[in-house]
């Protein structure tokens, strides 16, 4: 077996802005999100639905992108996404009834989950299982720091040109990564599985993943985890600006607050996996997580809302679902070296499905107030935490 081929910075910054295709396209346009339910005369479960179509293209495509990169190879199924990805954005642009916007959201993620699943399943490739978790945490860093600038210049641009400068942007950047695809990237897939592109061998494959307590374990915990961040995505904006009175032109900047957490939370994980194995910084990040988010219920019940109070209790949650994602994804796909893309396909499906259930959930309460919000961060929260303590940790027990 040959040795693992070490990452180039270029090909790192590359990975990086081709995982942040999923979280911008979703973080761009949130300070917009008020002001399409204005501009074509709909609820706000109607303009959250934008969301919740993306999430559900997006777990949908991702069960096939994984087992096809296993199949063909990483680099031109990555390609073909981004095409896709591209030119769903101009279509964003350009729809005329939120109806066609909703459409364009789930063809724009069919395409967008190429970046995430593939670049995971590259990682893979050429650092091996015991690099994943170290790569993973500072590439989730990195990461972040996509959807920390994008809302900050989302609102800026729809507070200067409207909303459909916001997909206009996120179409350039599909075409720069297509560009960055050819040029940067090479094929890292050595192993390639001649089987994977036969549907049927999809069932089994997935239904072996299931069947592997440690590794659904780990995806549940990275589910409730993202499924905490979805529920401030998609109710956010709409407590910032319409609840709180936040300008457009600033709620990116009360979202990268958000972020920062995550940032440390990821960085301090990256730190942290030279001394403590995965199942450890999984049951760190949750505890920090939880803790974290009943102080967020708590205040908002004893105190009148407010920007800081929302906030202040969301930057040591953010830290802790940092810490765990990173992890769990490792923990999730490092022992499936020949079955990566599907391990990380998996994983991505049962994210965004869950999540989007919950963003739905989210968007019929809909209330004057941060509290659903806020709520329901905290019941993901303590799902997560169920997840390490009745699955994760006893797997990983079993396994030491």
């Amino acid at each position: 077996m040959t040795a693992p081929t070490p990452i180039s910075r270029t090909t790192l910054i590359t990975l990086t802005a081709l995982v942040a295709m999923g979280p911008l396209s979703t973080d761009f346009y949130l300070p917009a999100l008020p002001v399409l339910a204005k501009y074509f005369g709909v609820a706000e479960a109607s303009a959250q639905a934008t969301l919740s179509a993306y999430l559900l293209g997006f777990a949908g495509a991702i069960l096939v992108y994984g087992p096809l990169s296993d199949r063909f190879g990483r680099r031109p199924v990555l390609a073909g996404g981004i095409v896709i990805f591209t030119l769903a954005s101009l279509g964003c642009m350009l729809s005329d009834s939120i109806g066609m916007l909703v459409a364009f959201r789930f063809v724009q993620a069919l395409g967008a989950c190429a970046g995430p699943v593939i670049s995971r399943a590259m990682v893979r490739d050429l650092v091996g299982a015991s690099g994943a978790a170290r790569v993973f945490s500072y590439l989730s860093a990195a990461v972040a720091l996509a959807p920390a600038i994008a809302p900050i210049l989302g609102g800026f641009l729809t507070d200067a040109f409207g909303w459909r400068a916001c997909f206009a942007a996120l179409t350039l950047y599909g075409a720069g990564g297509l560009v960055a695809v050819f040029a940067i990237l090479g094929e890292t897939n050595q192993t390639r599985d001649l089987s994977a592109a036969n549907p049927l061998s999809w069932f089994r494959i997935y239904g072996a993943l299931i069947g592997h307590r440690e590794y659904f374990g780990y995806v549940l915990a990275a589910t409730f985890g993202y499924s905490g961040i979805f529920c401030f995505i998609s109710g956010s904006s709409f407590v910032f600006i319409d609840v709180l009175g936040v300008p457009p032109k600033y709620f990116g900047f009360c979202f990268g607050v958000f972020v920062i957490g995550y940032i440390v939370g990821a960085t301090s994980g990256g730190k942290l996996s030279k001394r403590m194995a995965p199942p450890q910084l999984v049951g760190l990040g949750s505890l920090i997580a939880l803790v974290s988010a009943l102080a967020l219920v708590a205040v908002n019940l004893l105190m009148e809302a407010s920007v800081w109070t929302v906030l202040a209790p969301l930057l040591p949650y953010m830290a802790g679902v940092g810490m765990t994602m990173p992890a769990a994804q490792a923990g999730a796909i490092g022992p499936f070296p020949r079955s990566a893309g599907a391990a990380s396909a998996l994983l991505g499906f049962v994210q965004m499905a869950v999540a989007a259930g919950v963003g739905a959930i989210l968007g019929f309460i809909g209330s004057p107030s941060p509290l659903p919000m806020t709520v329901m961060i905290a019941a993901t929260s303590v799902a997560q935490i169920a997840c390490y303590w009745w699955v994760v940790r006893p797997a990983g027990n079993a396994a030491a």
